[in-house]
């Protein structure tokens, strides 16, 4: 059902085609200060019109709207100022002072798709329902539109007072295939609001049921399965209401919301419906909508049918996460945090805000705030996952993975049966110690976390390609980093494993096709092109890889492959022998191991009773040895107490190296 949401985008560019030139387009930025636009004199319409769009371009709403003032000065009665005008305060979020813009737009075809939406949410605000349903009637409709319209003049008609209207209505409403999820999710909100309970179970049902589409509307969905559970609850039929926030858990592990919703079911909590009035309905179908575009790029129309739910209901936690995650994906931090600051305190979406709050201070390089506001989170909850990872994630964007190997040390000690959640602790925890070069203790969090949740595709990519970058376990690596492209054929940093993986096996064909499709995927990363080059020399491609590598330099890369790629620009690569020889040697001094044998040597009796005498093996790691010759991995921590060498530095382990192990267990 990934077409529904390619389908859905299409609605919207079509019905954007007249936006084209007055939308806001997204930008890069985290609130540079503005240029105050009274402090610039504009001359002319032209003028004026020119500095809004630049504006406008930087995602400066505040100077775009009065810059398109200053235009409308010139020329007052333009349509098309006054709609740049009206759109750009609604996304703003001054919906009030879009009305009289949309007052006077009501009337033109080509904007009344938003005016007369706009003035619609400002009768169901006022409850003039009646009103809503007239200025719902549109003149141009694309398929999008005619589900919105459609959706909340059933509404409209519920708050008139007829509620059978209302549900004949949304049965009429024809449309595509994606309509569906919508159309049965508001009819079941309309019949419990309605108290035609049996109408609003079976509706509630035929929305869940279809879960295909919930793939594609995955906020409607939770929605539906929260509102479904709710009414079952409140009807004395806590089993099933149960059962359905279980379906909703294999869909969706772990959401706050549902979490919060079953435990107020099991405490015999009081059960309020999702959707409580006509007003919260109406929003509830700009939500919908809007998260349902937001999922490819379509964030100027998910700001404003986000902006138009929020003025109907300004308390909507949903709503707010939203825009929040609109502005994160423009990469306005200081937006995100005003919105996730207005969550409400009693909202089960209040703790994931303020760890995402810590997230945006730290990209906005206010590190030290984003510690000190995270700790805070983390003493407040000391078995949050969620904030253990948002914390590392902030040392780890310091280099400070010291700090987060310890923090992810703390995690795990919390955690006393690990579950498939888990998974993402343990693979922080390995990437914490890769990257303190301690491989001995990175690899076994590795392979717990893939123990966790198999063929995860980033753990199955880390873990192949650190084999492979250290000439170890090279068939196992490559094999991994497969499985990892299969799962995600899109990824350009995965694509880049597998291209390199074939590089050190000196397949070099295969690695210049697959890294030219990492760098098709991820054309702004000078590793990729780095590797490149590589490729492209080894196979006799020397003036492209020349180029590969300058335009590797050309992104500033880190200074360590920076120069060597200015010395790969002056020499080329060395013969390919004389690499292969540097090649096979470990390039992490962690590892001390090449490929791994066939066959694992058996473990000798030594003198101790209890204790066995191992000789380390080419290819081995302490948890390859606990894992092939104790049955279980996670014992290669019994081998570093019984060799203290080890524990003191467990770098040291190496072919030849005779150590101690424990005994296997029955």
């Amino acid at each position: 059902m990934r077409r529904m949401s390619v389908e859905l985008l299409k609605a919207a560019a079509l019905l954007g085609l007249a936006l084209a030139a007055a939308t806001p387009a997204a930008a890069a930025k985290n609130h540079e200060q503005p240029v105050a636009a009274d402090k610039v004199s504009i001359g002319s319409l032209s003028g004026a019109f020119l500095a809004a769009r630049v504006a406008e371009v930087d995602d400066d709403l505040d100077s775009a709207i009065a810059y398109y003032k200053r235009a409308l000065a010139f020329d007052p009665d333009n349509p098309a100022l006054q709609q740049s005008v009206m759109l750009a305060l609604v996304t703003k979020g001054s919906f009030d002072d879009a009305l009289p813009f949309a007052e006077k737009l009501k009337e033109t075809p080509e904007i009344e798709r938003f005016s007369r939406l706009a003035l619609a949410v400002d009768a169901f605000r006022k409850g003039e329902n009646q009103d809503a349903e007239i200025l719902l009637k549109l003149t141009m409709e694309s398929d999008l539109d005619r589900l919105i319209t459609g959706l909340m003049t059933g509404w409209a008609k519920l708050g008139a007072g007829y509620p059978q209207n209302a549900l004949a209505h949304m049965r009429d409403l024809d449309g595509p295939q994606w309509f569906d999820i919508f159309r049965t999710y508001h009819q079941a909100l309309i019949a419990d609001l309605a108290g035609r309970d049996s109408e609003a179970l079976s509706y509630y049902e035929e929305t869940l049921a279809n879960a295909a589409a919930g793939a594609a509307a995955p906020e409607t969905y939770m929605r539906a399965a929260r509102a479904y559970a709710g009414l079952l609850a409140r009807s004395g039929n806590t089993d099933k209401a149960l059962e359905v926030l279980d379906e909703a858990d294999s869909f969706s592990a772990g959401r706050p919301e549902i979490v919060a919703l079953r435990r107020d079911i099991e405490t015999g909590a009081q059960i309020t419906p999702l959707v409580a009035d006509v007003k919260s309905g109406a929003s509830e179908v700009l939500l919908d909508i809007g998260s349902a575009l937001n999922r490819g790029g379509g964030e100027d129309f998910v700001r404003i049918y986000l902006q138009l739910a929020l003025a109907l209901r300004p308390d909507s936690d949903a709503v707010l996460v939203n825009l929040a995650q609109v502005a994160e994906q423009q990469r306005d931090s200081q937006e995100a945090i005003s919105y996730y600051e207005r969550v409400p305190s009693s909202s089960p979406l209040k703790r994931i805000a303020d760890l995402q709050m810590g997230l945006n201070l730290a990209d906005l390089d206010r590190h030290e705030e984003a510690k000190t506001h995270l700790k805070k989170l983390l003493s407040d909850d000391p078995d949050d996952m969620r904030a253990y990872l948002a914390l590392g994630g902030v040392y780890a964007s310091q280099e400070e993975y010291g700090e987060a190997a310890a923090l992810y040390d703390d995690a795990v000690e919390r955690i006393s049966q690990p579950e498939r959640g888990d998974w993402n602790i343990f693979y922080q925890r390995g990437i914490a110690y890769e990257r303190l070069k301690e491989w001995p203790k990175a690899e076994p969090n590795f392979r717990k976390a893939l123990e966790l949740y198999p063929d995860q595709p980033q753990v199955m990519n880390y873990l192949g390609y650190s084999w492979v970058d250290m000439n170890m376990n090279l068939d196992e690596g490559l094999e991994l980093i497969r499985k990892a492209v299969n799962l995600r054929p899109n990824d350009g940093y995965i694509v880049d494993s597998l291209g390199w993986a074939y590089y050190r096996l000196g397949r070099f064909e295969e690695a210049a096709r697959e890294l030219e499709r990492a760098v098709s995927l991820r054309p702004d990363d000078p590793i990729l092109n780095d590797h490149l080059g590589d490729a492209y020399w080894r196979v006799g491609r020397r003036r492209e890889a020349t180029f590969q590598w300058a335009h590797a330099r050309d992104m500033e890369p880190e200074p360590d492959l920076l120069a060597s790629v200015e010395k790969k620009l002056s020499r080329g690569l060395p013969p390919e022998e004389e690499q292969r020889a540097e090649l096979v040697q470990p390039i992490d001094p962690a590892a001390s191991v090449s490929q791994r044998s066939d066959k694992p040597q058996s473990p000798q009796q030594a003198p101790a009773a209890g204790t066995l005498r191992h000789t380390v093996l080419p290819g081995q790691s302490l948890w390859s040895i606990a894992a092939e010759l104790l049955g279980d991995g996670n014992r290669y921590i019994e081998i570093l107490n019984l060799n203290p060498k080890l524990r003191g530095n467990p770098e040291n382990i190496a072919p030849g190296q005779t150590i101690t192990l424990p005994a296997p267990s029955d």
